[in-house]
């Protein structure tokens, strides 16, 4: 008895899985009867204070990629049931941390550095009006400047920031948390 008891269990669970009853592990909310398509214009780097020369097509193609890994949506150029456009507005550097030299005659240093990145990023849902904004999204990261230099890690800090960055927009636009 207990065996066709699990038995028929595990059949119900195949047939709901086989007959639509789905749950997306990505948060995405998206109805894709209506919404089928999403384009990601290209981000520029409009920073004032500079950042690595390749940042907005590296901003653009991870969050086009994030999009495609994350949803069903189909990837077009233009014109996507749901549009993304901005760009890359602040790229700051700023110590956190000071650390006394213990000695008068020696400057104090900084013992932790800040890289912040935001974007500011106009968002349109053609199908849910309601849901389009214009914000900005920004995140950092740490280094410690005594243990290396910017230019060392540069590329891993901005790739961390992105990716959060990404995640946040993901969650606001999709996911709606």
């Amino acid at each position: 008895m207990k065996l066709s008891k699990s038995l028929l269990l595990s059949l119900a669970l195949l047939i709901s899985t086989l007959f639509g009853c789905t749950y997306g592990f990505s948060g995405a909310s998206i109805d894709y009867n209506t919404t089928k398509t999403v384009s990601i214009a290209n981000f520029f780097n409009d920073a004032v204070d500079g950042g690595l020369p390749n940042m907005g097509q590296t901003f653009t193609e991870s969050m086009k990629d994030y999009f495609q890994r994350n949803t069903k949506l189909e990837l077009v150029p233009s014109k996507g049931d749901l549009q993304f456009e901005g760009a890359i507005s602040r790229y700051n550097i700023a110590p956190q941390a000071v650390v006394s030299s213990g000695n008068q005659n020696v400057a104090d240093r900084s013992g932790l550095m800040r890289l912040t990145i935001g974007v500011e990023v106009a968002f349109t849902n053609v199908n849910k009006e309601e849901d389009n904004f214009k914000r900005t999204f920004s995140f950092y990261a740490d280094y410690d400047p005594q243990a290396t230099t910017l230019t060392a890690v540069e590329s891993n800090l901005v790739e961390e920031i992105f990716d959060q960055i990404i995640f946040d927009i993901f969650q606001a636009s999709v996911a709606q948390w």
